[in-house]
């Protein structure tokens, strides 16, 4: 196989696992070398800008952690989107073409069948069908409540903003709480010989 080089792969086409999705459907395909930046600026748009109410994220292979990846992103920037995940097995085919063929024979194309898995996921602002297979319900909005609370921030700001800003305070006050515990420490352990060191300089 080391004369051989991939010249191209494709995907079988296959209808979306979906029911009675509208014809005019977003499709998001997630490639292995997708940017996930490019790809969710693109179907933010599409949700908020053009109104979508449904998106569907679909890839294969090496592409399926970075579809659930645009997927949870997507959950948490809009809130509030029934889910609907399938998996299933797609063939693609990679076609290698032989490099250093015989003389005067024919160049020799390998075509390689692979199933690979593949995952398709529906997001979608109106409610879904919760009994099918793969159904998942909205996140509850507020389930980071209570947490955000302890910090004495406002909590009321319920975009992602709002929600990140909370986060960084515990860690400060455990950092002033560990210097306060050295610093009252350190008095008591030499609190029989005050001064000493300074003494002795």
């Amino acid at each position: 196989m080391e004369n051989f080089r991939k010249v191209r792969t494709s995907e079988e086409e296959s209808p979306l696992p979906f029911p009675d999705l509208p014809p005019d459907v977003v499709e998001m395909k997630v490639k292995e070398g997708s940017k996930i930046r490019n790809l969710m600026n693109f179907a933010m748009a599409q949700m908020e800008l053009k109104g979508s109410r449904q998106i569907v994220f679909s890839g294969c292979g090496r592409a399926v952690t970075k579809t659930i990846t645009c997927v949870e992103i997507m959950k948490r920037k809009l809130g509030g989107l029934h889910q609907v995940t399938k998996v299933r097995y797609k063939t693609l085919l990679e076609v290698w073409e032989n490099q250093d063929p015989l003389p005067g024979g024919p160049a020799q194309n390998l075509t390689v069948h692979k199933n690979v898995p593949s995952i398709c996921i529906l997001l979608s602002r109106d409610p879904l069908d919760p009994n099918q297979t793969g159904y998942q319900p909205p996140e509850p909005r507020h389930g980071l409540g209570p947490q955000l609370g302890n910090a004495g921030e406002d909590t009321s700001s319920s975009s992602t903003k709002g929600l990140k800003r909370p986060l960084p305070p515990p860690g400060e006050d455990l950092l002033t709480k560990k210097l306060q515990v050295q610093v009252s420490d350190s008095p008591r352990g030499s609190g029989t010989t005050e001064c000493q060191p300074d003494g002795h300089h």
